[in-house]
């Protein structure tokens, strides 16, 4: 009997939502409702968030030509327990993935907890060139790793992450690039930061081009 023929890679879509129905969720929501349970082993809310390793996959070949956001879980390496975010190098050194400025603060919807941390990361090519590809790496807060520790996932040096991935739109791109050209002073007065991404992207500076 032939062995059953496997996919190279995961099911990027294991679970379709009801026409009308979108999968938005916000950081916190993200944080506490997936990635918290995903790293306690219990039951999501939804089973839509698919496992991914993402160091050999690019952003290409999970999205396609998708235009909005796609969710992922991938279980990142902590290199001596250091859970400083790195940038990582993908497939057979096609391209990489590169922190852009530093981690951000993911509170509770009361303000008064810190839940979790965001880090934006854009997919490079191999010779430097930045992309439309666009990361969003969440983890949980340091607080919390004494809840997941029995897991062993913290003490063989692995923690999950969940990972919103998306392509910045055309017009955006096209934007940034405009923004480069020295402004008049009546330019300069009226000209705001308004583009496809939010506010955090947007204080990236113009680090993030294609």
């Amino acid at each position: 009997m032939a062995p059953m023929e496997t996919n190279e890679f995961p099911n990027p879509n294991p679970m379709r939502l009801p026409p009308g129905f979108r999968f938005h969720p916000t950081d916190e929501e993200l944080v506490v409702q997936y990635l918290k349970r995903k790293a306690l082993s219990r039951p999501l809310p939804a089973a839509i968030i698919p496992e991914i390793e993402l160091r050999r996959i690019s952003p290409h070949k999970l999205l396609g030509g998708f235009t909005g956001e796609k969710y992922f879980f991938n279980l990142r390496e902590t290199k001596g327990g250091n859970r400083k975010v790195g940038g990582f190098m993908v497939g057979t050194g096609r391209g990489y993935w590169k922190p852009m400025g530093t981690e951000k603060p993911v509170m509770s919807s009361r303000g008064d907890e810190l839940v979790g941390t965001k880090q934006i990361l854009v997919f490079c090519r191999a010779l430097g060139s930045q992309t439309k590809w666009v990361m969003h790496e969440l983890r949980l807060a340091k607080n919390e790793l004494p809840y997941i520790a029995s897991n062993n996932l913290v003490a063989s040096g692995k923690e999950w992450v969940a990972c919103r991935i998306f392509a910045k739109r055309r017009e955006s791109m096209k934007r940034r690039r405009r923004s480069r050209r020295p402004l008049s002073s009546s330019e300069s007065s009226s000209t705001s930061c308004i583009t496809s991404l939010s506010d955090e992207e947007c204080s990236i500076g113009e680090e993030v081009t294609s």
